[in-house]
């Protein structure tokens, strides 16, 4: 699951509150062991989501770095190499 969780910093544009939010739900399922809770835990899980989105965000709106940004297509391209080299085409 939390492999899935991928980096969110120095990206331009720069990520979104959906992508940090998602990125939050995969952890707190990560760390919880529920993928949906009961509703006996929906509230806290839910606290728990938010809590760490806007940890998430603080922590991105606080880094700073001297590199440049990165762009998102040429990283998803070289996401695609290393798959393709790994488990080869299709």
């Amino acid at each position: 699951m939390c492999r899935n969780i991928r980096t969110l910093f120095n990206f331009e544009p720069r990520a979104t509150d959906k992508e940090i939010r998602g990125a939050s739900v995969q952890f707190v399922r990560k760390i919880s062991g529920f993928t949906q809770p009961s509703s006996a835990n929906e509230r806290a899980f839910n606290h728990a989501v938010d809590a760490v989105t806007a940890a998430a965000r603080e922590l991105l709106d606080s880094l700073v770095t001297a590199a440049g940004p990165r762009s998102r297509e040429v990283e998803a391209a070289r996401a695609r190499a290393r798959a393709e080299k790994r488990f080869g085409t299709s």
